[in-house]
């Protein structure tokens, strides 16, 4: 099974009334990335590789995922699983744009009491299927997920987010190997391609080489594609699934996108987000 890249997938234009609304959706999660962040004061928050998954979450929440507010336990829902568990900001923000979490909750972030913990806690309530952030786990959970909805002939789909330096563990392959043997083509593997990790590039603590190349060797349909151009993502995720095959999205981002002071600076993996810094993260937000 050979990969493909965005062009070659799909030409056709996205309507406009889907892109802007998934760019205001962008934009209105970055504007509260920055309030809770700052609004956690001391305690700081994951902010740069939140801020790299946007567009992602922002494209499948608004325009992708099949999901009612009004019956969070809808057994034909699909689902979202955010492996990179640190991401968290860009999931709760995306989960209150679309009605399961309040503004008023949103600001009570890693506050004593809050079920908005600096990693996802299950809450399927509030939209949070999963409790992730022991990297490594979230594929090996989507799985189990589409192989059941398939052996019950459903039609969920099901979406995991993994970052790329989470790609070092070994339980991503033994997954990635596992779901073309099952045949999963309801399941989508979007991974963070944003360069780093915790403690610095990617490339200096375990060069990952090409990682669509890995996945098209275990036998996925591979599509890549730029995570901040909410085209290309919508086309990626709504173009046609060969059957019987799972799909990668390898979303190649900037971590602490559109935030001068943080795009590409790994100070911003965990950082407090003072007065200062969050009133310029605030005034270079533009709609584009």
């Amino acid at each position: 099974m050979g990969g493909c890249d965005v062009e070659e997938y799909s030409e056709e234009t996205v309507d406009q009334n889907i892109v802007n609304t998934i760019r205001q959706f962008a934009l209105s999660q970055r504007r509260q990335i920055y309030d809770m962040a700052h609004a956690a004061g001391a305690d700081s928050a994951h902010i740069g590789g939140a801020l790299s998954l946007v567009e992602v979450t922002a494209t499948l929440f608004s325009s992708v995922m099949k999901i009612d507010r009004s019956d969070p336990h809808w057994t034909q829902r699909d689902r979202f699983i955010l492996s990179k568990g640190h991401g968290v900001l860009s999931y709760y923000t995306a989960l209150a744009e679309v009605g399961f979490i309040t503004r008023e909750e949103l600001m009570t972030f890693e506050k004593d009491g809050s079920f908005l913990l600096g990693h996802p806690v299950i809450n399927r309530d509030k939209g949070i299927e999963f409790s992730t952030g022991s990297l490594g786990m979230g594929l090996s959970l989507g799985l189990g997920l589409a192989l059941t909805a398939k052996r019950r002939k459903m039609d969920n789909k099901i979406f995991v987010a993994l970052g790329d330096g989470e790609c070092n563990e070994g339980s991503v392959w033994e997954a990635a190997m596992a779901a073309p043997q099952h045949k999963l083509d309801n399941i989508t593997c979007i991974v963070d391609r944003n360069g780093f990790q915790q403690t610095g590039s990617n490339e200096d603590i375990m060069s990952l080489g090409d990682v669509g190349a890995k996945f098209r060797s275990f036998g996925w349909q591979v599509l890549e594609v730029d995570g901040h151009d909410v085209e290309q993502l919508y086309r990626a995720f709504t173009s046609h699934h060969i059957r019987a095959v799972p799909r990668a999205v390898i979303a190649k981002t900037i971590k602490g996108k559109g935030f001068s002071e943080a795009e590409g600076d790994n100070a911003w993996h965990h950082k407090i987000l003072t007065g200062k810094l969050y009133d310029q993260a605030v005034n270079e937000l533009e709609p584009e």
